[in-house]
């Protein structure tokens, strides 16, 4: 175990300690206790009242997908590691006593499941952009979403969990206006955490594409400035946390899903996240445990 490890650990403790998070028993599961609540609460409502300067149209989507989806986007070639997919028992009486002999005996039960046609929900935009094929109305669309992702990454460090909240805008249109939406938000992103009292900077940054072939697609997504990430140094300087990222996917959707402009082009398509899960640790592991006690400027841009 690291030195890093072992500050995550400590700050994870802490943060059971003081009645803030729940603990699951599992790296990376945890709860939320009320004084968290509310804070996420403060949070989403100043992304709110940001998005709603643009006219975002919200969005809901379940923390579930098609198992499809991931097909068609691609996601089982670049990030096979990190997928949750649902398994459920579908057998009769005989099998189910077989199962529960497995069980009881406390031996791997997953021989006795099938895979179902859902997966977790590994990115709140997703499920988003089947539903714009066809042609968009002139001046493309804004969306405004929130979900729980699950993403298999087990991981002692409380600002990294496996399943967490992100709050996302996307944006489909011509390249010119998505380029500009995206362009724009990478200032307003970088105010709003800044506005936050964080220590933050913005860096081109890559998806965790899987294997030999990923490490290209790692290199050009960097090369393109595809993906800019706004990081925070919640354990440091050398190691900083990403509490948002900004993504343009040019036309990449637009392909796979049929989405075009009003004047017949590929529709382009960018979206931007907020881990809500990570700027919670960043602002506790910044200002405290006590938030009655936080920098007023921070208060009075949560409205606590």
């Amino acid at each position: 175990m690291d030195k890093l490890d072992d500050a995550h650990l400590a700050f994870k403790a802490q943060l059971f300690q003081h009645k803030l998070l729940l603990d699951s028993g599992v790296k990376g599961i945890v709860g939320r206790a009320a004084p968290l609540v509310e804070l996420v609460s403060s949070l989403q409502s100043m992304i709110d009242r940001e998005s709603k300067k643009d006219g975002a149209v919200k969005a809901c989507f379940p923390p579930v997908v098609p198992r499809e989806l991931l097909r068609k986007v691609g996601y089982m070639e670049n990030f096979p590691n990190l997928c949750g997919s649902i398994s459920t028992f579908s057998g009769g009486d005989k099998e189910q006593l077989t199962l529960v002999e497995t069980v009881k005996s406390g031996g791997d039960w997953s021989p006795h499941l099938v895979q179902t046609e859902v997966t977790l929900t590994p990115a709140s935009c997703y499920p988003l952009y089947p539903t714009l094929a066809g042609t968009l109305p002139d001046g493309g669309v804004l969306f405004d979403l929130n979900c729980y992702c699950f993403r298999h990454e087990p991981s002692n460090d409380p600002a990294r969990l496996m399943s967490f909240e992100i709050r996302e805008n996307v944006r489909a249109g011509s390249p010119a206006d998505v380029q500009k939406w995206r362009s724009d938000w990478l200032n307003r992103g970088q105010g709003l955490i800044e506005s936050l009292g964080l220590p933050v900077f913005l860096d081109t940054a890559s998806d965790p594409f899987f294997g030999r072939g990923g490490r290209m697609m790692k290199a050009s997504q960097k090369e393109l400035e595809l993906k800019f990430e706004l990081l925070v140094p919640i354990w440091g300087e050398d190691s900083p946390t990403a509490v948002a990222s900004f993504n343009y996917h040019q036309d990449h959707f637009a392909h796979i899903f049929g989405i075009h402009t009003a004047d017949g082009k590929g529709a382009h398509t960018a979206c931007l996240g907020f881990g809500i899960d990570r700027l919670v640790i960043g602002l506790l592991k910044t200002h405290g445990f006590d938030m009655k006690a936080w920098p007023a400027s921070v208060r009075q841009t949560l409205m606590m």
